[in-house]
């Protein structure tokens, strides 16, 4: 890291140290950690789950030298707030992307029900399990009722729309 050329707070992570980092690194798909990239969502997880080889950057101090993004493939931030370093981002990246590998995950069936699935902002159905009840309140008795036409209409229609 070096000081900020024209001024300015705090420590820049330097282009030549991350290019020769780089340069040992090939045929992969560069990405850099930083609150300028684009937002991660579970479609760009979907994306990079396709690459055959991951390189994250993370960031720190004040982040990159410009001319760093620039060779990076693609820069990310994970949402619209500031973390100490990238370090973090990455390990939600990393886990993200790698249960959309095949064999990772024990059952390929929690993909397709699960949340953001079916569409951006589409959030699952309330889940139950054991005991029946809890602290007085039941799971609906259509989901033991065995009927999946009707499980299906009570999911569809306790589904909430968005994140609050």
């Amino acid at each position: 890291d070096d000081t900020i050329y024209g001024g300015g707070a705090g420590m820049l992570i330097r282009p030549d140290v991350v290019g020769a980092a780089l340069q040992k690194v090939e045929n992969t798909y560069k990405i850099a950690l930083s609150p300028k990239g684009d937002f991660f969502t579970q479609d760009t997880a979907k994306v990079l789950s396709t690459k055959k080889s991951l390189t994250l950057v993370c960031g720190r101090y004040e982040g990159f030298d410009a001319r760093t993004l620039e060779e990076m493939d693609k820069v990310i931030s994970i949402g619209p707030y500031i973390t100490m370093g990238g370090e973090l981002p990455a390990m939600i990246i990393i886990e993200s992307v790698s249960r959309l590998i095949k064999g990772v995950l024990g059952n390929v069936e929690s993909l397709y029900e699960e949340s953001y699935t079916k569409g951006l902002r589409d959030i699952e159905y309330p889940l139950y399990t054991k005991p029946y009840e809890y602290k007085g309140k039941k799971v609906p008795e259509v989901l033991l009722s065995g009927n999946h036409q009707k499980i299906k209409e009570w999911k569809e229609k306790n589904r909430p729309k968005g994140n609050k």
